[in-house]
């Protein structure tokens, strides 16, 4: 990679809107699915309690499906489709949505829902439930071919091509060192750093520091940054008074996963249930921390079951939101009005949850149990240096032992060079030799 293609990536005018439909095919999920959601799914979504006429008009089997003759919607026919006759109806008894919600659809709305139902009516799940498909690059000019870089670069300069906009001029390398920098590190590079890019020719430079950045230790604390704030680390309780709990070892544990590049599997295993793996090892119970984070309160007089449980709710909050990126806690009260989850499902998922040992009221002397003890890097070169030298006088012990044993100490009461020589540390029995107390 060169220093054109992140310029191709980055600098090609992407904050401009996506475009209008008014230029291009109708787009069911970009130009429909946000009008239905936002004037239509209340009265007509997934929510039993408020569904109106027993129609939805999120599900296609029954937004499309004929019933006493009539049908919401008919593919490549908007005369035919009884919710185009009520979107543009000037009956305030048949208009809808309805004149008391306060949602008119807008003259471009409702022309989007024309050109919709005349192109065909093509109908597609959200995209975050549909499965990624690979799709190969779209076919440029020969003088446009010669600007790709990455195959990104292709997708890109098409859409560009498309609207006749060309693309924004390559940065200066100065100003490319910054970027990158900035974004995988989080800080500026040093004046060191920007003088070897420029002062370096070679087509690799821009890999070469790429390549660096991706080395450093502040690669994964950037990156954790984004990870933490949405599974709202902190090391206070919150709640109440706010004190203080130990949740550095988790937030170590996430950089640390990225600066090893850890599968996004393993990454999601070890914080929603490492401490259940078997043999789990303190790292992963460790990750596990992740549905420790919840706020928390010791409260005088506060209610522990009423606590625990809002400790629940909150796991289920944060897991769906980071892991499926649905609102699933509007469903702890109702079935979803927007998205597919009802207020059966919601507690199902709840269930995982709530078996959980920590208690509802929290401690005032940090975390609460159940806890795992973790030792800082620096205390991990300390007890390996204990550890060295145990192992050295346990194997001087040891030899001393074997040479008393053999008749051939000079003294029973001589210890181990370097060891204490003491009648309390050493002591001779008739059945078993040396014995070290």
């Amino acid at each position: 990679m060169r220093a054109k293609e992140l310029f191709t990536l980055i600098g090609l005018g992407l904050g401009s809107q996506i475009g209008s439909a008014a230029d291009s095919a109708i787009d069911f999920g970009r130009d429909i699915r946000p009008i239905l959601s936002d004037k239509c799914f209340f009265c007509h979504g997934p929510d039993e309690e408020e569904r109106k006429a027993s129609l939805r008009l999120d599900l296609r089997s029954d937004a499309f499906a004929e019933k006493n003759g009539f049908a919401a919607f008919v593919a490549g026919d908007a005369d035919a489709s009884e919710a185009w006759h009520r979107i543009i109806s000037d009956d305030p008894d048949d208009v809808m949505p309805p004149p008391e919600v306060k949602k008119p659809m807008t003259p471009e709305e409702k022309e989007l829902i024309r050109r919709w139902l005349e192109e065909g009516a093509d109908w597609t799940e959200h995209w975050s439930f549909l499965t990624p498909e690979k799709t190969e690059p779209p076919v440029l000019s020969k003088s446009r071919a010669k600007e790709v870089i990455n195959p990104i670069d292709s997708f890109i300069l098409a859409e560009l091509d498309g609207r006749k906009y060309p693309p924004s001029p390559l940065a200066d390398r100065r100003t490319l060192i910054r970027r990158v920098t900035f974004d995988l590190t989080g800080l500026p590079p040093t004046p060191e750093e920007v003088d070897a890019f420029l002062a370096d020719p070679s087509d690799t430079a821009y890999e070469t520091v790429v390549d660096r950045l991706l080395a450093s230790p502040h690669f994964g604390e950037r990156m954790a940054l984004m990870w933490l704030d949405a599974a709202r680390y902190g090391d206070t309780s919150v709640m109440h008074a706010d004190g203080h709990r130990d949740m550095w070892p988790w937030r170590d544990w996430v950089v640390n996963a990225f600066n090893n590049n850890q599968p996004y599997d393993q990454f999601s295993i070890e914080q929603l249930a490492g401490d259940l793996i078997p043999e789990a090892s303190n790292s992963q119970i460790v990750a596990s921390g992740f549905n420790r984070n919840h706020p928390s309160s010791d409260e005088g007089g506060a209610i522990a079951e009423e606590l625990r449980v809002s400790y629940v709710a909150d796991r289920v909050k944060t897991t769906a939101n980071v892991w499926l990126g649905l609102s699933m806690e509007c469903a702890q009260c109702h079935d979803h009005k927007y998205d597919p989850i009802s207020h059966i499902e919601y507690f199902q998922f709840y269930a995982y949850f709530n078996i959980t040992a920590d208690p509802g009221m929290q401690s005032r002397r940090g975390n609460q149990a159940p806890v795992t003890e973790v030792v800082t890097e620096l205390e991990e070169d300390k007890l390996a240096e204990l550890e060295k030298t145990l192992t050295k006088n346990q194997e001087a012990t040891k030899a001393a032992k074997a040479k008393a044993l053999a008749g051939e100490a000079e003294s029973p009461l001589a210890g181990p060079p370097g060891l204490p020589c003491s009648e309390d540390l050493f002591q001779t029995t008739a059945s078993s030799g040396w014995q070290l107390f």
